[in-house]
């Protein structure tokens, strides 16, 4: 602990982003590459098929959002008790988080699949749709105590300046699944159902192999007789709530989204779905690199707020900010120029590719607006602001967005559709400029 602590809070910013972005970004294009895999292979099925993957992507963000809770809170508290040298706090929240994350994930698939067949048509199945995203979810639903427990893991080993560890669980389990979902999908002749029993044995590898590198010496363990509803610095729920709702508004927004962005397209057809779909998965991948670079800064900015050292906080900041905007410049041109071939990669369908490439042309036109306020967000969550943190989550995928793939698809039709997320993030960036003014004008007086 006391060589994290070190590095965080004296090494120069660029080298600890750096450092820490490099492994949590591989771990975010982990996450990508698992939704990438299924469609890919699903692609290879049919339209319904690609698109019962779409349909399910919101409860699988309703469990990442549940896990994410449950690991930013545990783990934006655990590193700002790390920088101020205290160590049982710290401990109590941990195990507390992540045994919480296993008894919600649980409920999630009880609740789940007693409520299979209306969740999937609210989702947005259509008729044709629903056969297959009903098999395909039942079997994903499964997975949940799994995936919330393994983001807890990941997220606390990165806030503790553990980023390589994390990185591992996920990579193993990435690395399985692009092996498993064709094993079982096309070898096994399982089709749609083989693609979600490969995930969930995928996902359970990574786990296991995360909780092994959580025992190790460097890292807080995981311990039943931590379990405190009380640390010693108060109330543990409380501050789960704190540090964790921020992830959970943005990523239960994220799943509302989704959910309005299916049905949007269903009046389009099924092929629309499948493109808004691809869409989704595309730029999820493009933007995997930003969430890893700003869970790079969190421990960076956890550790130095703890330490009052607000400066490097500033510094870590702009560097993450400038690195993020580059990298989606670089990014964006060559996937604007070529976005039909990208989405035919996905689904060869002259349909599911027309819809797909100009929602995706839309949407990189504001990625670099959607970097600044998620690292704006990062920021005010790690330092406990949760209050803007909130409203900030809440802005790209729920104050804005949800008005307008309401509204924009009766005034412009499936444009509407294909424009929501830019309309919505260029709102949202003019929202974030204040609050992150405001931010770190309040504490460079201190």
């Amino acid at each position: 602990m006391r060589n994290n602590y070190d590095f965080l809070t004296t090494a120069p910013v660029e080298k600890v982003i750096s450092t820490m972005a490099v492994p949590t970004i591989l771990s975010m294009l982990v996450t990508s590459i698992y939704n990438i895999v299924d469609t890919y292979f699903v692609g290879q099925l049919n339209t319904q098929a690609t698109a019962a993957v779409g349909i399910a992507f919101p409860i699988m963000s309703i469990i990442q959002a549940v896990g994410f809770f449950f690991g930013q809170g545990s783990g934006t508290f655990i590193s700002r008790e790390l920088g101020a040298k205290e160590l049982r706090p710290a401990q109590q929240m941990a195990s507390t988080a992540f045994f919480s994350a296993f008894a919600f994930g649980l409920l999630i698939t009880i609740l789940g699949l007693v409520f299979l067949q209306p969740l999937s048509v609210m989702m947005g199945s259509t008729p044709t749709i629903l056969p297959y995203s009903m098999r395909y979810l039942g079997i994903i639903l499964l997975g949940a105590p799994i995936m919330t427990c393994s983001m807890v893991l990941n997220n606390q080993m990165r806030f503790q300046g553990n980023a390589l560890k994390a990185m591992y669980g996920m990579m193993t389990g990435a690395a399985l699944n692009v092996v498993l979902v064709p094993l079982f999908t096309f070898t096994f002749g399982m089709g749609i159902t083989g693609t979600a029993i490969g995930t969930v044995l995928s996902q359970l590898f990574g786990f296991v192999v995360l909780l092994i590198m959580s025992r190790q010496p460097d890292n807080i363990s995981i311990r039943l007789s931590n379990f405190a509803l009380r640390s010693d610095k108060g109330n543990i729920a409380k501050e789960i709530l704190r540090g964790g709702t921020p992830s959970l508004t943005r990523q239960g927004l994220a799943c509302i989204s989704t959910a309005l962005l299916n049905v949007a397209a269903g009046h389009y057809g099924d092929a629309a779905i499948a493109g808004m779909s691809i869409v989704t998965r595309i730029t999820f991948l493009i933007f995997a690199v930003i969430i890893g670079i700003g869970h790079g800064f969190q421990p960076l900015c956890g550790f130095n707020y703890g330490a009052r050292l607000f400066k490097r906080v500033r510094a870590g900041y702009m560097f993450s900010v400038k690195l993020s905007v580059a990298f989606l410049l670089l990014c964006c041109v060559p996937a604007f120029i070529f976005a039909e071939n990208v989405v035919d990669v996905l689904r060869h369908d002259p349909e599911v590719v027309k819809v797909g490439a100009a929602a995706l042309r839309w949407q990189l036109l504001t990625l670099p607006f959607a970097a600044v306020i998620t690292i704006s967000n990062m920021a005010l969550q790690t330092s406990g602001r949760s209050l803007s943190a909130n409203l900030l989550a809440a802005s790209r995928n729920g104050i804005f967005f949800i008005p307008t793939i309401i509204i924009l698809p009766h005034l412009c039709g499936l444009l509407g559709v294909e424009i929501a997320q830019t309309v919505s993030d260029t709102l949202s960036f003019m929202l974030c400029v204040p609050l992150i003014y405001s931010y770190f004008k309040s504490i460079a007086t201190k």
